[in-house]
């Protein structure tokens, strides 16, 4: 997907903020100078923060994720429940994208770890595949030590072959929070029902000839 030429479009959940991937140099010297200018006490964890910013927009831009948004939502007892979604593609250029998504259900379901769930999506048929693991955790312990934090995510993923290009759409949420996964899980899914392979303006066009239709295949509509 291009900014000139998207090949899908997507909304984002409440509670989410997108991350811009692409920040101008301008923009990192900004936020430079303001940790700068931060008092001692404050400064360490903000350039901690910072670089660990810095870090994950590397890497979310070496995996080619086109799309990140940070979740905020308050757990109901005055605290803070965070996630991560995210939106990437993958090309089976080649190959029947279908076949694609066969191949890794066949390889997930030997995976004793992974659930996995077929899904009927407005813009098509899609695949959920979720797992918990161990992963090392950001940060650094509070006694000073060495050692690094390790802790549980749950890690949902949908995978939707394009209509008519050789592409998966890949939505991705991820969250520490594992007490709230059947709440993860339905903001996952209710994310993927926004997915569309039909642009905006032809949503609108659709509709004026057939609402049943534009309806049902597109959240624009």
């Amino acid at each position: 997907m291009t900014p000139t030429s998207p090949l899908f479009w997507y909304g984002i959940p409440r509670g989410y903020l997108p991350l811009d991937l692409d920040p101008s140099s301008k923009r990192f010297e900004l936020l430079a100078e303001q940790v700068l200018s931060l008092p001692e006490e404050l400064r360490e964890k903000a350039d901690q923060v910072f670089r660990f910013y810095a870090g994950a927009l590397l890497l979310l831009n070496q995996q080619q994720v086109q799309g990140c948004a940070i979740g905020l939502h308050p757990d109901g007892c005055g605290g803070i429940l965070s996630s991560v979604i995210t939106v990437s593609s993958m090309s089976a250029s080649g190959v029947d994208p279908k076949l694609v998504i066969a191949t890794l259900v066949k390889s997930a379901d030997e995976t004793p770890v992974r659930h996995i769930q077929p899904l009927e999506l407005p813009c098509g048929t899609g695949f959920l595949f979720e797992e918990e693991r161990i992963t090392t955790a950001p940060g650094r312990p509070s006694d000073g030590t060495e050692e690094r934090l390790e802790g549980t995510i749950w890690q949902g993923t949908v995978a939707v072959p394009a209509v008519a290009s050789s592409e998966i759409v890949i939505m991705q949420l991820v969250t520490s929070e594992v007490d709230f996964v059947d709440d993860y899980r339905n903001v996952l899914l209710g994310f993927a029902c926004t997915l569309t392979f039909i642009g905006p303006s032809l949503a609108k066009t659709e509709s004026r000839g057939d609402t049943s239709v534009a309806q049902a295949r597109s959240p624009f509509g």
